[in-house]
């Protein structure tokens, strides 16, 4: 069966991001803090794009606005040509649920799920019947090596393991977009290259975009493009990898067929 594309676009030469003058302030009741002083960007469909900086730069607050995970002081975010300042919190968490996934450094596994329980769980809360959802949490648990470790709990895996049940889990829903907030950061260099590669590999195959926060000069030069924030401003925006041709040219699909 013919995969299906992950969302349709009236203009599908957009960026997939746009940010225009987002700010972010935090007050802690003593001070206010200015995290986010006026951010400007644009990432195109199909790119992996680093983020680096000093802690306190304000790129995983820069991350967690971008993605509707916290609400902006001032400015505009659109994805993939959508205002997502203006969402109500219910439309804008069903619009994550649609078109966003998210990998952190911690995995976020539920430790009393098996991997293809976490795996299928965003799917189940997303309304789809229980069979599709098994069906696709194992498709997804193949596509990142782990269909034998299917009925295996978070503490019987390795750490790299429970990172590609977590990349799994945030391809379940068949985003177009991939939040990665230090992927790397609780592995060692080997099994840490390991996942940055299956993320690259994705990117290559199924057009996904993927935006990585990371401290690590050695995972941020695989990106096609590395910003550099400090003091909440951006300080560098600079191409470093060609985008794969089949990527940049391929139309935007699914990670997994339709059950």
């Amino acid at each position: 069966m013919p995969k299906k594309t992950a969302f349709t676009l009236e203009n599908n030469d957009r960026p997939i991001i746009e940010a225009q003058a987002v700010q972010k302030e935090y007050d802690t009741g003593k001070v206010k803090v200015l995290a986010l002083k006026g951010i400007d960007l644009a990432i195109e469909r199909g790119h992996v794009v680093a983020i680096m900086g000093p802690s306190g730069c304000g790129k995983t607050t820069l991350l967690n606005c971008l993605s509707g995970l916290d609400s902006v002081s001032a400015g505009t975010i659109r994805i993939t040509g959508h205002d997502v300042t203006l969402l109500p919190d219910r439309e804008l968490t069903a619009f994550r649920a649609r078109h966003m996934g998210f990998v952190f450094q911690t995995y976020n596994l539920l430790p009393v799920l098996t991997a293809v329980e976490n795996v299928e769980l965003p799917l189940l809360v997303s309304g789809i019947r229980a069979r599709e959802a098994r069906t696709r949490a194992l498709a997804g648990l193949e596509q990142v090596g782990l269909l034998d470790w299917a009925r295996h709990r978070p503490a019987e895996l390795s750490g790299g393991q429970r990172q590609r049940v977590a990349i799994a889990r945030a391809l379940a829903t068949q985003p177009a977009i991939v939040w990665a907030d230090e992927p790397t950061g609780a592995l060692d260099s080997q099994t840490g290259q390991e996942i940055i590669d299956l993320m690259l590999q994705l990117n290559r195959e199924h057009h996904l975009t993927f935006v990585w926060v990371t401290h690590a000069v050695e995972v941020a030069r695989q990106a096609h493009r590395l910003i550099t924030m400090r003091d909440g401003l951006i300080e560098s925006d600079v191409a470093i990898a060609p985008v794969a041709a089949s990527a940049a040219t391929s139309s935007v699909h699914s990670v997994v067929p339709e059950a």
